[in-house]
Formats: C-alpha cells, structure tokens, sequence
C-alpha cells in the first residue's frame, strides 16, 4: 500500500480484508467501498472507511450517523472513481 491513496473494494471483499483495513491508518491509506448490492452489515470494517457507495434510496444520513463514515454516497449510477478526492 505504500505510496498509494485510496484502498478500493466492493462489499464482497470485506471479510477477507482484515489486514488491509488495519494497515491502511497506518499507511496513511483511504478506503472507499462500493456496497451497493449488499445489506451494510456493521462491523470493525465500517471504522477504516472514509468512503460508502450504497443503493439508491437508502438513507444517507442515517448510514453515516450509524457507521461514522465521512462520506456516504446514495446513487446506482455512479463509479465509484468518480467520488474519489
């Protein structure tokens, strides 16, 4: 992860990325995840993100109150790329 910004995964991948999420506060590493198509189940995980796609039409206020997470982004259309700073 060195030298890299963002840290990019789809829901799917979180129960394998353990490691990954531990290691990117150190790195100085943000994490954005694509969790449309998925329930958010909140776990230890939700603490490393900086970044939350979820489906359209689910209550983005709430899910950032809930997860703490700095931006939580409600749109089916959107890459996740493209949300990125």
């Amino acid at each position: 992860m060195a030298g890299k910004r963002w840290l990019l995964l789809k829901a799917e991948d979180l129960p394998l990325a353990t490691k990954a999420l531990m290691f990117s506060e150190l790195e100085d590493v943000l994490v954005a995840v694509d969790h449309r198509g998925a329930h958010p189940e909140w776990g230890l995980w939700s603490r490393a993100v900086h970044l939350l796609i979820v489906d359209e039409g689910a209550v983005v206020q709430e899910l950032r109150l809930k997860s703490g997470i700095s931006k939580v982004i409600s749109d089916n259309g959107v890459e996740l790329t493209d949300c990125l700073w």
